[in-house]
């Protein structure tokens, strides 16, 4: 049975947000080395960005390489490198058929310059695209994030530029990687593991978490439709009361 029509379109999540677990975990089951476990993962990226697009969910973002991940083996670094330059390359298609446009969030400037070079050629090559924005997070660390928002914020009161009664939300929003996105719906992380990760601490406040034991190169669409179906049953307040909502 296809769970597709069990979603309600007019209540689809406007962000939903990917912790990609357990790529190195599908590789050991198989006998295989983890860069396996990251190549097959790729078809599982392919898959959500696309039944994401077909859905008409507005922003996703996929947590793609964190800062903590600079200290796995040398090896494997490299790996993931040169499977994203690849990826950016071969996926450059389907964006531009499914008319997404990609973006990423950040320390970018610590990519490798291929890795670098090739990510905003194809966020160039996008940019005009209007059916959904897919987010890429990349050598990502939202404590790393929060600390360079204050640090721009303290700069701009020591300059008089913002005065420090008139910090708010909307403030800290507007110095964040994520300026242009909307709060996160929906987090989702696979592989079962119940933790955020350092995982856009700040625009999760609201979200919905779902957790799935399923080992990301073995997500499909249906168990998308399955976050997303128990997205739509959850009751979201906001701090406030049931009885307020009805």
């Amino acid at each position: 049975m296809d769970l597709k029509e069990h979603i309600h379109t007019k209540f689809l999540p406007k962000h939903i947000a990917i912790i990609m677990d357990g790529n190195g975990r599908w590789a050991k089951q198989q006998g295989m080395l983890r860069a396996f476990g990251h190549e097959n993962g790729t078809k599982s990226v392919r898959q959500t960005v696309e039944t994401c697009a077909e859905l008409g969910i507005e922003n996703l973002t996929l947590y793609a390489f964190s800062t903590e991940n600079w200290k796995r083996p040398k090896l494997e670094v490299q790996t993931l490198m040169k499977l994203l330059v690849s990826s950016l390359k071969r996926e450059i298609k389907t964006l531009q058929d499914n008319n997404i446009k990609l973006s990423a969030i950040g320390n970018l400037k610590t990519l490798p310059k291929k890795v670098h070079k090739e990510l905003f050629e194809v966020i160039n090559s996008t940019k005009l695209n209007s059916r959904m924005t897919l987010t890429l997070a990349l050598s990502y660390g939202s404590r790393e994030e929060i600390i360079n928002t204050v640090k721009e914020i303290s700069i701009k009161v020591k300059n008089n530029i913002i005065s420090p009664e008139n910090i708010e939300e909307s403030i800290i929003n507007e110095h964040l990687y994520t300026q242009n996105l909307p709060d996160v719906d929906l987090l989702i992380r696979t592989s079962g593991e119940q933790r955020i990760s350092n995982f856009l601490l700040w625009q999760i406040a609201y979200a919905e978490l779902y957790f799935t034991s399923v080992l990301w190169p073995d997500f499909t669409k249906q168990h998308l439709y399955e976050a997303i179906i128990e997205y739509q049953k959850r009751e979201r307040r906001f701090g406030k009361t049931s009885e307020q909502l009805s």
